[in-house]
């Protein structure tokens, strides 16, 4: 019998010393138009992303027309006075770049990514789209029909029926962030191409407008490709809109959105906070991430793991209206779907969940899990240039300053369990919360009202 050779180990590799990192800072300047631009260089990101950042947000839209501001935005890619909606399509195709726009309580965003060697002509289809956009009349039908196509099945989806529902109840009737951001069927085909240059004409200029570039910039001589591009657009002088302050009602209440038949409830359970102005909101970043945030949070260890009511429960917080004097607003939820027959368990156990916390307070071990998940993933959050600058024009849309997102961090890691639980626990106060219900009624209303987590009404899911 053939002996066996030893076997040899080569030593284990160690981990080598951690780099620094901080979320980059950008460089700021201001065009001979008005437009204000942040650039910054990342070596080695060969796709630029641009963000433009246009002041036409949602409260802006005329009474009767909400939705108007979307499909500005849609149709920005649609023809220019120079190329029809299929050539500026196939320029875009052939320059290798893409170009999306979207439409926000805080304002209408257009997010370009080309390759750096075909950044000239990517800011040029930026910038006609942006200085003469032809808003054709057969265009805008046609984005309104597809419009109103979405509607409906946005309404089939239990989350997106609960997220409409929560901010109906939130928000005053006379608020714009209690209707849908896109529009209804009512607002939505009343929109034609008038509206919608009336709406460019009265909002859109480079004065009012901020331009993010991000990617590999070297040897790009970007003052002079945004002189001639973004530069070239002209509008009047204006100033900034002034934000009105957000007003919201969160008396615990339950509203069930029926579903007859539904094997399935959503849950989506909210209330109005501050923005990110606050000081609190690194610590409430920290604890809100403890409490709903990965799958080893306490919502999903008692909802997911030790009763299997759910695939999995979030909290979170989402900015949706900034202000530099603190008057805006985030919506502070906790969302998920759990088995018709046992909605109102997981509402029991939730609720038990909330008031543990602010009895008991977090552990360290929690904290340290989140600050490692937060704080210690972010190099691999930012790999790409259009995150980068996502979050760089998130910054400006909130009116923060540019070296925020690099201080979160900094704080993040130095924010104590004390500190995070306190935040936790008067972000979620289990008697000021909305809940909002996509099910079946006839089986939930009872043991939700058995509950007393506050009054209970149906509506329909028309």
């Amino acid at each position: 019998m053939t002996e066996l050779a030893p076997m040899e180990f080569h030593p284990q590799p160690q981990a080598g010393e951690a780099k620094p990192w901080a979320f980059p800072a950008p460089g700021r300047s201001t065009l001979d138009n008005g437009l204000t631009v942040l650039r910054c260089d990342r070596p080695g990101q060969q796709v630029v992303a641009v963000e433009v950042l246009l002041d036409a947000p949602l409260d802006a839209e005329p009474a009767g027309l909400d939705g108007v501001a979307t499909i500005m935005a849609r149709a920005f890619s649609e023809g220019t006075d120079k190329d029809s909606a299929e050539e500026f399509a196939a320029e875009l195709e052939r320059a290798g770049a893409t170009l999306d726009a979207h439409a926000d309580h805080p304002g209408v965003r257009l997010s370009l990514e080309v390759p750096a060697s075909r950044l000239e002509k990517g800011l040029t289809l930026l910038a006609d789209a942006l200085r003469a956009p032809a808003f054709a009349e057969s265009e805008v039908e046609r984005l309104v029909r597809n419009r109103l196509d979405e509607i409906p099945h946005e309404l089939a989806s239990p989350a997106r029926r609960a997220a409409k529902e929560l901010s109906k109840e939130l928000f005053p009737a006379s608020a714009r962030m209690s209707r849908p951001r896109q529009g209804t069927e009512e607002t939505v085909e009343k929109i034609d191409a008038g509206a919608v240059r009336a709406f460019y004409d009265r909002h859109v200029r480079p004065a009012t407008a901020t331009a993010v570039v991000v990617g590999d910039l070297d040897g790009i001589d970007l003052d002079a490709l945004l002189a001639e591009t973004l530069g070239a657009w002209t509008g009047t002088p204006g100033q900034a809109r002034p934000v009105p302050p957000v007003t919201a009602d969160d008396t615990g209440r339950v509203v069930i959105v029926d579903r007859p038949g539904a094997v399935q409830t959503q849950l989506l359970i909210g209330r109005i906070g501050s923005d990110r102005h606050d000081r609190v909101w690194p610590a409430q970043v920290l604890g809100t991430y403890c409490l709903g945030g990965t799958l080893t949070s306490r919502l999903d260890r008692v909802l997911r793991e030790e009763k299997g009511y759910t695939y999995g429960v979030r909290s979170f917080g989402q900015v949706l209206r900034s202000a530099p004097d603190g008057t805006g607003a985030s919506l502070l939820a906790i969302s998920g779907s759990v088995d018709t027959p046992n909605t109102g368990p997981a509402l029991a156990d939730l609720w038990t969940v909330l008031h543990t916390l602010a009895a008991e307070g977090l552990t360290d071990a929690e904290r340290d899990v989140a600050v490692q998940n937060l704080v210690g993933v972010a190099p691999l959050k930012y790999e790409t240039a259009a995150a980068v600058a996502g979050t760089l024009a998130d910054q400006v849309e909130q009116h923060l300053p540019d070296d925020f997102q690099a201080e979160l961090y900094r704080t993040l890691a130095a924010t104590g369990t004390v500190e995070a639980t306190a935040a936790v626990v008067n972000a979620f106060p289990a008697d000021r919360l909305v809940t909002v219900l996509v099910g079946d009624a006839a089986q939930i209303k009872e043991p939700v009202e058995a509950l007393g987590i506050g009054e209970v009404k149906v509506v329909s899911a028309e």
